[in-house]
């Protein structure tokens, strides 16, 4: 099932329910049971994680899909009796609550417990790694192990690239390119890989050596993203794969915090 977020749920409701943009006052009538019920389906499979509102703003996104839900069982809604008017109008509000309270959330939810790497001082690049660092566990904890091992496996050259080049000059990086025997025959650190990226920062004791082989296991289980690759090895990027990523990158941050 793919992952709803927030900008397809009011996507949906600016195509089917245009007036909630403007919190215009519309009456919402049985013709759009089958939107409506739509709309509630997406909204109960937004992911906690990204509904982060404060106390207010939470109050009415539950109270407005109370009321879709209610509304939508309603028999005095079905049959059109003399109420139905009012749980017309009722529906319609609740629907601009909900967009109004859905807009300000975020597609890709930072979490408190990821790192704040404070360490790294660009503050765009901090906030990119931050973001592909919350992208991984989400796709860890969607079941998505291709997806968590190579984006873990992404971060953890970003962090390597940026402690080579941020902690080091450049002659002591080419001593360490050399003492680490790198075979990549360019001196410039971005046009390495994460190989060269463990090797180079193990040489300048910018990582400890159970990262540095940590590192080695993700670096390895990143490659096999490339079909002939896995196919030859028979292996496939499985639980294991994403966990022993993750745990690299928890390493590298330690080390480098």
């Amino acid at each position: 099932m793919p992952r709803v977020v927030p900008s397809q749920i009011i996507e949906f409701i600016d195509a089917e329910f245009p007036f909630a943009r403007t919190r215009k006052r519309y009456n919402v009538d049985i013709q759009y049971k089958g939107r409506v019920s739509a709309l509630l389906q997406l909204a109960d499979q937004l992911p906690e994680e990204l509904i982060r509102m404060d106390s207010t703003d939470y109050n009415r996104f539950v109270l407005s899909v109370s009321t879709i839900r209610s509304t939508l069982s309603l028999e005095p809604w079905i049959s059109r009796g003399h109420l139905a008017p009012r749980y017309d109008r009722e529906l319609g509000d609740a629907i601009s609550d909900l967009r109004s309270c859905i807009a300000p959330l975020d597609d890709q939810q930072i979490s408190e417990a990821t790192t704040s790497l404070a360490f790294i001082e660009d503050a765009p690049l901090r906030e990119s790694i931050r973001g592909d660092i919350a992208f991984a566990d989400q796709a860890f904890g969607g079941g998505e192990w291709k997806a968590a091992t190579v984006l873990a496996g992404a971060v953890a050259e970003a962090l390597l690239l940026w402690a080579i080049t941020a902690k080091s000059t450049e002659a002591k990086v080419k001593a360490a390119a050399r003492s680490a025997s790198v075979r990549n025959s360019s001196a410039d650190p971005n046009n390495w890989g994460l190989d060269e990226y463990i090797k180079v920062a193990r040489a300048l004791d910018l990582i400890k050596d159970n990262t540095a082989k940590q590192a080695a296991l993700a670096k390895d289980f990143r490659n096999l993203i490339h079909p002939g690759r896995s196919a030859r090895l028979k292996e496939v990027c499985d639980r294991g794969t994403a966990l022993s990523a993750l745990a690299a990158v928890e390493l590298i941050v330690r080390d480098l915090s």
